[in-house]
């Protein structure tokens, strides 16, 4: 089983998480931005914050044989904070940095004005830079703010295919789906979505533009919630081809539309043979312990 999961914040995990997803088939990922815990005072700590995805992040990724990209953007919580917008006119240097395959995260917290502009703000630098777009909707009001959502990206320049919907779950995916943006579910040990739930969704709607990711931060979370995903689907009777739809292809297809998607590790199982090393450098061995 070979996995991408399009939404996990490795600047909050350790090496032995890195370790543990390769084990299981975590070939690449994505890092969106995101608020930290802690709020940021100015706009310098997202500067150092924005260096790490672009250097440090992809690094210690590359360890472990695991592709690392990232989205960059003022997410939506702190884009209600004077101290932080700033910096959404620093985005267009690091938007034409390689390996950023998005914006994002960008959308709503808690639905204000504030946020309201830094969404429409940063659709427009989306298109301007030829990026696709990740879009948290709000963890509260989450079917007003998915009307809502949708109603900005569609008064936007950036078309609803280069759109992600994330954090969706039963009472959203409806209005997602029809909307025309991708479907993005996230998987949690007590909050969002779990295994179970996820299949009936899949069962439901079916595994077209549907992608899973485990979202994994400094909360508690699991950083294997995508495998764990794949097993459940095939449990649930899904074929292999399915998984590889949900796990590999899909946010394959959805962050390629960046052009920077470089997948320098071997997408090979026994399911997939002939396929090869995608593109991009030869990645490192594994450091030895105490480097």
């Amino acid at each position: 089983m070979r996995i991408f999961d399009p939404h996990i914040h490795m600047t909050s995990r350790t090496t032995d998480d890195y370790e543990a997803m390769r084990a299981v088939g975590v070939l690449a990922l994505v890092e969106p931005s995101f608020w930290l815990g802690q709020p940021r005072t100015s706009p310098a700590s997202f500067h150092d914050y924005f260096d790490a995805l672009l250097g440090w992040e992809p690094f210690r990724a590359a360890q472990y044989g695991i592709a690392h990209h990232c989205t960059i953007a003022l997410n939506p919580k702190e884009a209600n904070d004077p101290r932080c917008t700033p910096v959404l006119e620093d985005l267009p240097r690091y938007l034409a940095k390689d390996r950023v395959v998005a914006v994002g995260e960008i959308g709503y917290d808690s639905m204000t004005p504030a946020e309201d502009a830094a969404m429409e703000h940063q659709l427009q630098l989306a298109a301007d830079h030829g990026l696709p777009a990740l879009v948290h909707t709000p963890h509260r009001d989450k079917l007003a703010g998915l009307h809502r959502t949708v109603e900005v990206v569609r008064a936007s320049a950036l078309a609803p295919e280069r759109v992600l919907l994330d954090h969706l779950n039963e009472t959203t995916v409806r209005a997602a789906k029809e909307s025309g943006c991708w479907l993005g579910f996230s998987v949690y040990p007590d909050t969002k979505m779990d295994e179970a739930r996820m299949v009936a969704v899949l069962k439901e709607y079916g595994p077209q533009k549907v992608l899973v990711n485990s979202a994994a931060d400094w909360g508690r979370s699991d950083p294997l919630k995508t495998r764990k995903v794949g097993d459940a689907m095939l449990r649930a009777g899904f074929d292999e081809d399915d998984v590889d739809l949900v796990l590999w292809r899909n946010p394959v297809e959805f962050y390629a539309q960046s052009g920077r998607l470089e997948l320098d590790v071997v997408a090979t199982d026994a399911t997939h043979e002939g396929n090869s090393v995608l593109r991009g450098a030869p990645v490192a061995e594994p450091l030895p312990a105490g480097a």
